[in-house]
């Protein structure tokens, strides 16, 4: 594999998207890593920090097709994968795809949807296709579903499920911009919104090329074992109710070689899984009761933190 492709790809992705998103580099990387590996992200933030924003500005970028979907209470399943109606001129029942038949989805405040509306997102992130009146479509490729969600209000909201967040490949949060940053997003955005200048720079053989060749990253026997204990200390901490499931040890494997990819190698280091660990791991345990205030991040990085790391030679 070339990893300079891998290289490019994400400097080309960071510097388009940072036109927009001013000091937000890492969070730009962790999409793009979900991105090449298949997955989806869900962006947890209070309003007004730049998360549709970001979507918008990465999806202009790859030059994906696009559709936003406003998650609301009355919001149907069938206003998500479409419906079969019925033509009167042809006496037939003719299917119109809904908004899941894109490239790139925003669901906008995802929680504010009914469970069952929710629920009708499982096949389509999972298996990357919809069943609908007995005939099953699959979806475009690439396909990827961004979701946000503010955690603090809960007010007309629908929790979504652990079966749910599972299927996510990584939950990250924006955060306030620093001072500088701020400051330089007011001189940005005073004039004209600069959404509209973000133009696509990835080619199709560029996306094809990373998406299918990540896989060919290496791991040692070491760094598994490493990545392994992460894992297994989700499910012995007696603070985490519910640890991380082997879906999730999958997920955390792949977004390792893909980070390890765009950072221009083709073998993990045990640096890449303490750097990826928490954004894959942090909405795959179910903290128990007592402990729901704390972080979800720091009990993560709390593990890694307690772990011997590998140090002899890896690769």
């Amino acid at each position: 594999m070339e990893v300079e492709k891998f290289v490019n790809f994400k400097e080309k992705v960071v510097r388009n998207v940072s036109k927009v998103i001013v000091g937000k580099e890492e969070a730009i990387e962790i999409v793009t890593v979900a991105f090449i590996c298949g997955g989806h992200v869900l962006i947890e933030d209070i309003p007004g920090v730049g998360k549709t924003m970001l979507i918008r500005a990465f999806s202009n970028t790859i030059g994906c097709e696009f559709k936003r979907i406003q998650f609301t209470p009355d919001l149907l399943p069938s206003d998500l994968t479409g419906i079969n109606f019925y033509n009167q001129k042809t006496f037939d029942f003719d299917f119109k795809k809904g908004p899941l038949f894109s490239n790139i989805v925003l669901a906008d405040e995802i929680n504010r949807a009914t469970p069952r509306t929710q629920s009708s997102l499982l096949e389509a992130m999972e298996e990357k296709q919809i069943t609908i009146d007995g005939v099953t479509r699959k979806l475009d490729d690439p396909f990827m579903v961004l979701a946000t969600q503010n955690p603090i209000e809960s007010y007309g909201t629908f929790p979504l499920p652990e079966a749910q967040m599972d299927r996510f490949f990584m939950r990250i949060s924006m955060g306030y911009p620093k001072h500088d940053e701020e400051i330089e997003i007011i001189m940005k955005f005073k004039d004209e919104n600069p959404i509209e200048g973000i133009e696509k720079i990835i080619g199709r053989e560029e996306i094809e090329y990373v998406r299918s060749n990540y896989h060919n990253v290496s791991a040692s026997k070491d760094v598994v074992e490493y990545l392994m204990s992460i894992i297994e200390g989700t499910r012995n901490n007696e603070k985490i109710q519910v640890g991380v499931s082997p879906r999730g040890t999958l997920a955390l494997f792949k977004a390792c070689q893909a980070y390890a990819a765009i950072n221009g190698r083709d073998f993990m280091i045990p640096e890449d899984v303490k750097k990826i660990a928490p954004f894959v791991l942090n909405h795959r345990v179910v903290i128990k009761g007592i402990n729901r205030g704390s972080s979800v991040f720091e009990l993560i990085n709390s593990i890694i933190n307690n772990l011997a790391t590998p140090v002899e030679k890896i690769h």
